[in-house]
């Protein structure tokens, strides 16, 4: 049934090694898309680009708990999740440049990159398609009788859409091992969550409704949002249906790179960044003797060549030919 998620039963552990992947991950996420933005200013990169940043914690601490072979199906502002699930930066920047050596060849940019190799599914630019996807994913695991699970990122703004519901409601009838894990980051491009929900910041209540059991988590904790995420990975295992997380966190940057940001102060952008997610985990990690200033300097200083080699990888890759656009087409 339904109902607010009760406490966990198994708490994962955070020893050194998960504290190290959960920063450099964290820090690879934030470094990625900083440079990601240095690369559109200079006419590189092009389109929409919907940047993570300040989102880290919700992808990184969810996907942290699943298996390489959980799936990860997402909505326009992948990059992070992407990162997270383990593709590699460089295929990914490439791709932002349309390059051939991207992971969609070229062909999705910023809002498609897909990686069937690591299960990751998917960014879907359509809000709320990414939904029936994640579904059927589930159906197919559970017609196969597989021991993976489906992790579905959605953003505040698919709630509102009538696939959000269809998807919920046959998830729930069929019991598939789907965990809905929605990013409430307040604002629908440009709209306050509280002119355009009647639940206003409670949305998890929707999955009520739908006998699906939910949690509201602290979006900007990613200790926080990793162990609500591995009751929910346990429950799909078990066989006891989808479960519905929502994470309430906050994009420090616009909507996407053409936004200007005028709807919100300064006032509510620096209140939030005090509650920066890897600022904060730094100082848990610190101050449980988890990480240390040698550790942080050694990941920083990883995590930046990684990036930077990703620019030159990206920079110098081939265009895509003119024969390849009739590649997988399918009439």
């Amino acid at each position: 049934k339904g109902g607010i998620l009760p406490a966990m039963k198994v708490a994962p552990k955070i020893d050194r090694v998960a504290a190290r992947e959960l920063y450099r991950q964290m820090f690879l996420i934030r470094s990625f898309e900083e440079e990601c933005g240095v690369q559109y200013v200079q006419g590189r990169i092009r389109g929409f680009l919907h940047l993570y940043i300040g989102e880290e914690a919700v992808g990184v601490g969810a996907i942290s708990v699943l298996n390489d072979d959980d799936y990860v199906v997402s909505h326009y502002r992948d990059h992070g999740h992407a990162l997270a699930k383990g593709l590699e930066p460089s295929a990914v920047m490439a791709e932002l440049m349309g390059k051939a050596a991207g992971v969609s060849g070229g062909r999705g940019g910023s809002m498609h990159l897909f990686d069937v190799s690591r299960c990751f599914m998917g960014g879907y630019a359509i809000v709320g398609g990414q939904l029936p996807v994640a579904t059927g994913l589930g159906l197919a695991i559970s017609h196969l009788r597989q021991d993976r699970a489906v992790m579905c990122f959605l953003g505040d703004g698919a709630v509102n859409q009538g696939v959000f519901h269809e998807s919920m409601n046959l998830a729930s009838l069929w019991k598939l091992p789907v965990i809905f894990m929605l990013e409430n980051n307040l604002y629908g491009m440009g709209t306050h969550i509280d002119r355009t929900h009647a639940a206003g910041r409670d949305l998890y209540t929707a999955a009520d409704s739908y006998n699906i059991p939910a949690m509201q988590v602290d979006g900007m904790d990613v200790v926080l949002v990793r162990e609500a995420a591995a009751e929910a990975v346990r429950r799909v295992r078990a066989g006891e249906g989808p479960v519905f997380l929502e994470a309430i966190t906050y994009r420090y940057r616009g909507h996407s790179m053409a936004d200007p940001v005028q709807y919100r102060d300064n006032e509510e952008v620096e209140r939030w960044r005090v509650k920066d997610p890897i600022s904060s985990f730094v100082d848990y990690a610190v101050a449980n003797n988890l990480l240390g200033p040698q550790d942080l300097a050694e990941l920083q200083d990883q995590v930046q060549k990684q990036v930077a080699e990703a620019v030159r990888f990206a920079l110098g890759a081939e265009e895509p030919t003119i024969e390849s656009m009739y590649g997988q087409v399918y009439g």
